[in-house]
């Protein structure tokens, strides 16, 4: 049975960073991708970025570029995302996924089958 357990998330003002990390157990990730997603109060999930954990290859959405980074250590079978320059609009909760669907658009909720139970960040003014 597969476990993902983010960790990481807190209240940070604007401008700073905080470094999220999904351990998962149960599950060896090598060669299946991992994903960040984030889901602010009452609007939808939105994909945020995607590592494919055989050979490292990442994939980040316009929101995330250029300020967020996923990485992984697969010896602890954790993934990471680094946020840095937080703004008031990134304030979510944020969870990682794994078990890619590979029939569906991987930039997608649906895309992948398991997910963690999430951490909050809040990003004041």
């Amino acid at each position: 049975q597969v476990q993902l357990v983010e960790s990481g998330g807190g209240s940070v003002q604007a401008g700073g960073s905080l470094r999220l990390s999904c351990a998962a157990s149960g599950y060896t990730v090598n060669n299946d991708y991992m994903a960040w997603f984030r889901q602010p109060p009452g609007r939808e999930r939105e994909w945020l970025a995607t590592i494919h954990t055989e050979g490292g290859s990442t994939d980040y959405a316009a929101s995330a570029m250029g300020r967020f980074t996923i990485s992984q250590d697969n010896a602890k079978n954790t993934v990471y995302l680094q946020m840095n320059n937080l703004k008031p609009d990134d304030t979510a909760m944020y969870y990682c996924a794994t078990r890619r669907n590979f029939f569906v658009n991987p930039r997608t909720a649906p895309a992948f089958r398991s997910w963690g139970q999430g951490t909050q960040v809040t990003v004041s003014s």
